[in-house]
């Protein structure tokens, strides 16, 4: 299935895209009211399936981290990484969740400050919850869904030369049918799930910038408008970016991130209270990893009372699932030659532990503040929204104009990233899995998504935003579960041909001689479950 043009992909998605920006344009009042309707019946009704699945993928990434599958490559058996560790991890740091933790690395553990869970509110113990849950929302669940729809795509377009799509993934499982008709739902209902959770970043990015301004500028207030702008001049930017590629634009900007990053927490870190923050660092993570089980499978069946899980953790585990075919592609486009242990652990620990010490970090240091001052940052939070959180927290901090327009600069440099790196997959999806795709494509699709951003600010704002990207979630997630079901036929069967050739290796020449017919059995039955290969790619077999 090799393209080098547009497919009936793109023209479906377009076409449906096209039909909701109408929609939402001339009926705002409307798309809030009908997207808040099945909003709430998802999330009171499957809310145990979001739940279940996300834990799932937990269970899936440990069994592949110790299993039997960790040495097999992503590659051939040669292939060497593409990128070094620390490119990588800047590309999964970027990715992943770069803007949502800014966002939230103060506004998150404020809110559960005064609305925890079960504690009682502004409390030490309500404290010491706000932590863990932020980090419960931030840690192994997203990564592990992450890596394993990463894993997915890395392993048939790396290993066994697949389109990078993910209707590719499916071949195991449905054979030719992932060719057709359905793999062209597939890759479409993958569009839409990528274009609402990338939407969703670009909304929560551009409120935040412009909270920012309106925080260091007394003349420009924090309105539509104001966000409208910063949209059309960001979409401006990372479009220049994307004419450079993945090898200069994202990769630079990735590594400007990280810098940017680390040098505000090292900047929080110090000014802060840095003991205990460490020691923040050290219980959250205790806290986390203790009642990982218990949270996870928390519903609130008894109690009656699902704000909380409703507002936050369905929210979140929504998120990332119509976050992971854009992270996951981008994920795999650049794990090439890694194996499979290495790949999950890469995806999953360290970012983790990071996400772990920068909510310490942020977390702790906004809470002080916050109560020091008889809740200001709460009160601003409530009375002009969360975007505020960080700038009213960094306010008082020294050269706070240089520090705030540093902060202004990082999420700009997330915002970029991240929307430069979905109009990659996007186009990507739409040429029949191109890795790199021309330029054209890339301009339609950033095109989108900021209309499909500015549609949704304009409907209802962020939860306007948030209930769509929910919504969309759904319907792939089941996509998630038969493609992990595909992933597992494919290693099986190939765990035993290297099982047997290892095997054969290690005996006479006779026995060697007697299971070549075997194993060139296995091979061939194994192929015709693979996904179809570019002409220019030969099978590694």
């Amino acid at each position: 299935m090799k393209s080098k043009t547009i497919t009936p992909v793109f023209w479906v998605s377009i076409s449906l895209i096209l039909v909701f920006l109408i929609w939402g344009t001339f009926f705002p009042a409307n798309v809030e009211y009908v997207l808040g309707i099945i909003d709430g019946f998802i999330s009171n009704t499957f809310g145990w399936f979001y739940m279940l699945v996300t834990t799932g993928f937990i269970l899936v990434a440990l069994f592949l981290i110790f299993g039997p599958y960790g040495k097999i490559k992503l590659g051939k058996p040669d292939d060497k990484p593409e990128y070094s560790y620390f490119t990588w991890f800047a590309f999964l740091f970027t990715a992943g969740m770069g803007v949502g933790l800014v966002f939230y690395g103060v506004t998150e553990p404020v809110t559960h400050y005064y609305s925890p869970p079960s504690a009682e509110p502004e409390t030490v113990a309500a404290a010491e919850q706000s932590m863990q849950y932020t980090l419960f929302h931030w840690g192994f669940h997203p990564w592990s869904t992450y890596a394993v729809l990463a894993l997915a795509l890395a392993y048939f377009k790396f290993r066994h030369r697949a389109p990078a799509l993910i209707s590719s993934a499916f071949a195991p499982l449905i054979g030719d049918r992932a060719k057709g008709g359905w793999g062209i739902a597939i890759d479409t209902l993958a569009v839409f799930a990528t274009v609402f959770g990338i939407a969703t970043s670009l909304g929560l990015g551009a409120t935040q910038i412009t909270a920012g301004l309106n925080f260091t500028f007394d003349g420009i207030p924090n309105n539509f408008t104001v966000n409208l702008i910063v949209i059309i001049i960001i979409t401006a930017l990372f479009m220049l970016s994307a004419t450079t590629g993945i090898n200069r634009g994202i990769r630079y900007l990735s590594w400007t991130n990280v810098v940017l990053a680390i040098g505000l927490m090292v900047f929080v870190f110090i000014l802060g209270s840095s003991t205990q923050m460490i020691e923040s660092f050290t219980t959250t993570l205790g806290n986390y990893l203790q009642n990982l089980p218990s949270m996870t499978f928390s519903t609130n069946a008894f109690e009656g009372d699902r704000g909380f899980l409703n507002d936050w953790t369905l929210f979140y585990w929504a998120w990332w699932i119509g976050w992971s075919p854009f992270v996951g592609t981008f994920i795999a486009r650049v794990s090439r030659g890694r194996t499979i242990r290495e790949f999950v652990i890469g995806v999953t620990a360290v970012p983790v532990i990071f996400s772990a010490f920068w909510f310490s970090v942020f977390g702790i240091a906004g809470l002080e503040m916050d109560i020091s001052q008889g809740g200001m940052i709460h009160q601003l939070m409530n009375e002009v929204g969360e975007e505020v959180a960080l700038f009213a927290f960094l306010e008082s901090s020294p050269m706070a104009s240089i520090v705030i327009g540093v902060a202004v600069l990082l999420i700009s440099c997330f915002f970029i990233t991240s929307a430069d790196s979905g109009t990659f997959v996007l186009s990507m999806l739409t040429t029949g899995g191109k890795l790199n795709p021309n330029m054209g494509i890339k301009v339609i699709w950033g095109l989108i998504l900021a209309a499909i951003a500015t549609v949704l600010l304009w409907s209802g704002g962020l939860s306007a935003l948030e209930m769509a990207m929910l919504i969309a979630a759904f319907p792939f997630a089941i996509l998630m579960i038969l493609m992990t079901i595909s992933l597992f036929k494919a290693l099986i069967s190939e765990h035993k041909i290297l099982t047997l050739e290892a095997r054969q290796r290690r005996y006479d020449p006779e026995f060697r001689e007697n299971q070549k017919k075997e194993i060139r059995k296995m091979k061939e039955g194994f192929k015709k479950t693979l996904p179809d290969t570019d002409e220019e790619n030969k099978d590694n077999f």
